[in-house]
């Protein structure tokens, strides 16, 4: 059995301003998967193309071994997909929602489903039309998770959600997990919950993926650095691969430091001098590479 659920090789999707790729992207089975980066980096359109919603330039996806165009047919019936722009309304009510979907899937666990609606406070005779946002988003949870897919994939999934509407939908995914035969792929702003419950993460950045890999070591390579230099030393440029300066007040240096790289060997060649490094979260590091994009 391959040991990846979702294996992206080359991907690349052209548009007029915009290119996704080459992408290689990889996702271990048994994982929560999180996906991150700036608006407009190529996450949806990544996601829509491993469900058929587009056409690929180049490259190959592969889901849970199963092409995704040439074997579109059997991977949708083994994963499952959550946006917030997925519309019920035209079965009105939760009820008959949820009976049309549960017809397509012979492995739908009603037991799971009645389970997942009252964590949820969802009712059979809710109207789907009055639901709040946060509502609907869990009706599309609900709708995934009943039908006990192998791979989830989730596009910002807790948009409108509370913080303790948010505890009970990552609850849910970690023990659709704990088996270690599902998958789960989601894209997210919400930076500290993707470091909290993802014990992977992955970040595309101009179409581009800039790292992927466990969440805790990908957090353990990084620093905060703060250094000094003497009066109006203004540091080489360009800095190597690994330093990111993010700010500087006369001899007063901030900057974001890959500790994989030789940076902090250079730094000191170039008579840097008390240099402090602090942990980072990944907000902190997606903070601090998106305002490096904003520089470029």
């Amino acid at each position: 059995m391959n040991e990846n659920a979702i294996e992206i090789r080359g991907l690349v999707k052209a548009y007029p301003k915009f290119q996704l790729g080459p992408l290689d992207l990889t996702v271990p089975r048994g994982a929560i998967y999180g996906l991150i980066g700036p608006n407009g980096a190529g996450k949806t359109t990544a996601i829509d193309l491993i469900f058929g919603m587009g056409r690929n330039d180049a490259g190959q996806i592969r889901v849970l071994g199963l092409d995704h165009r040439a074997d579109e047919v059997a991977l949708k019936r083994r994963a499952a997909y959550v946006s917030p722009d997925l519309n019920f309304q035209v079965w009105a009510k939760v009820g008959k929602a949820i009976r049309f979907v549960r017809g397509f899937y012979p492995g739908w666990d009603d037991a799971y489903c009645a389970k997942l609606m009252k964590a949820f406070h969802l009712s059979d005779t809710d109207r789907i039309l009055t639901l709040s946002s946060g509502a609907k988003t869990k009706l599309s949870l609900l709708l995934a998770l009943a039908r006990r897919p192998e791979v989830l994939i989730l596009d910002e999934p807790i948009t409108g959600l509370d913080v303790v509407s948010k505890q009970q939908v990552f609850g849910e995914l970690l023990k659709a997990v704990q088996d270690g035969k599902r998958t789960v792929l989601i894209s997210s702003h919400s930076l500290s919950d993707i470091e909290r419950f993802a014990d992977h993460v992955g970040m595309i950045k101009h179409g581009k993926l800039l790292f992927e890999g466990r969440t805790d070591q990908i957090v353990e390579r990084f620093r905060l650095a703060e250094f000094f230099t003497n009066n109006g030393t203004i540091l080489q440029s360009p800095t190597p691969e690994g330093l990111i300066i993010l700010r500087w007040d006369e001899n007063r240096w901030h900057a974001l430091l890959d500790q994989n790289s030789g940076a902090q060997e250079w730094l000191a060649t170039q008579g840097a001098r008390d240099i402090s490094l602090t942990r980072v979260t990944l907000e902190d590091l997606f903070v601090a590479l998106v305002k490096d994009e904003e520089a470029a």
